[in-house]
């Protein structure tokens, strides 16, 4: 009797080991981690993509639109585009190789993190998800995205800038990331 009520101890202590590690595990959905942490399918769109350049994008557009281009960008504005997608201009950052966080013993405190410094102006078209389309989290001016997708031949009609057709994008509302500029405040 007694080893049995011994094995089904055991049992239940694992299975709440695996439940308890299922909660806590990951930066969930805004990266709150040390490091970037990307999520499986961002690594999957990541596959063969290439950081965006603005000075070499210039200088070989065609060779640019050959392969997928991943970059970070705060949007500045968002526009109805078409087939329902979403039209956002976003101002390209550089991911920052560590997060900023307020207290180095709790990963809760960091965000994800990228340069105060643009470089440069990208317009890129995405399928929202429904939590990001609409609602108080949702993509909108001041918020942070990570797209990957393929540059176009067309530009924006207003500006003549390029378009990213997007295929992945990743998404931080607004206060859920921080620029390097808080590195004063958020020291750890």
């Amino acid at each position: 009797m007694r080893v049995l009520a011994a094995a089904a101890l055991t049992s239940v202590l694992s299975l709440v080991g695996v439940i308890a590690l299922a909660g806590c595990g990951g930066a969930g959905p805004y990266g709150h981690a040390p490091k970037y942490a990307p999520t499986s399918e961002e690594e999957s769109a990541l596959a063969g993509a290439r950081e965006y350049d603005p000075v070499m994008y210039a200088r070989e557009p065609d060779a640019w639109r050959k392969t997928n281009t991943t970059l970070f960008g705060m949007v500045q504005a968002r526009a109805p585009g078409p087939n329902g997608h979403a039209h956002l201009t976003v101002s390209v950052r550089r991911l920052e190789p560590r997060n900023l966080c307020t207290n180095a013993n709790d990963d809760d405190t960091c965000r994800v993190t990228v340069s105060e410094r643009e470089f440069g102006t990208v317009h890129t078209l995405v399928a929202l998800r429904p939590e990001d389309d609409v609602g108080e989290k949702s993509v909108g001016i001041g918020s942070l995205v990570r797209v990957v997708g393929r540059f176009g031949e067309d530009v924006d009609a207003n500006d003549g800038g390029p378009i990213l057709r997007g295929t992945f994008y990743r998404h931080w509302p607004r206060h859920f990331y921080v620029t390097n500029a808080r590195s004063d405040l958020m020291r750890q």
